[in-house]
């Protein structure tokens, strides 16, 4: 368990450990909504190519049929003390048509390949537009480390 007791990193710092997080990590919160239904939030496994983040979960999902109705998505790293949270746009991809750097990459980092399983899966490519990261009171100001799809310098 981390202490509450922790210094205030500057952007390029805080940047720097987001990237290693979303590197390393293996689970995000993906929270959607459809027009209808109201809210959906799951855990997903997730891989990071550098820009996007691509999930993939059952093609007939609540997860899938959201985006598909209402494309923009938040995302969160789970841990709520060093908070990360991602919002973006979203894109369905059936797992016949998911691009092979993004399937091989997926499957490279969880061992598991969703293209050699029966039933229709779906994989989802979330660009990013905003990110936030904060730990504690102390990096409330500053949180904004994406805006627009930049990363924020300094």
């Amino acid at each position: 368990m981390q202490t509450t007791n922790t210094s205030r990193r500057d952007t390029a710092r805080r940047r720097n450990d987001t990237i290693r997080r979303l590197t390393e990590e293996r689970d995000v919160w993906v929270s959607t909504a459809h027009p209808e239904h109201g809210p959906h939030q799951v855990p997903l496994w997730f891989w990071w190519d550098g820009r996007a983040l691509w999930m993939c979960t059952s093609g007939d999902s609540a997860t899938v049929r959201n985006l598909r109705a209402e494309p923009r998505v938040q995302l969160a790293l789970p841990d709520s003390f060093d908070v990360v949270l991602l919002r973006g746009e979203a894109r369905c991809f059936p797992d016949d048509e998911v691009p092979g750097e993004a399937a091989d990459g997926f499957a490279g980092k969880f061992g598991w390949d969703p293209r050699s399983e029966e039933g229709p899966f779906a994989y989802v490519r979330v660009e990013l537009g905003t990110v936030l990261a904060w730990r504690g009171v102390s990096e409330l100001r500053g949180r904004v480390l994406m805006r627009d799809g930049a990363w924020r310098v300094g």
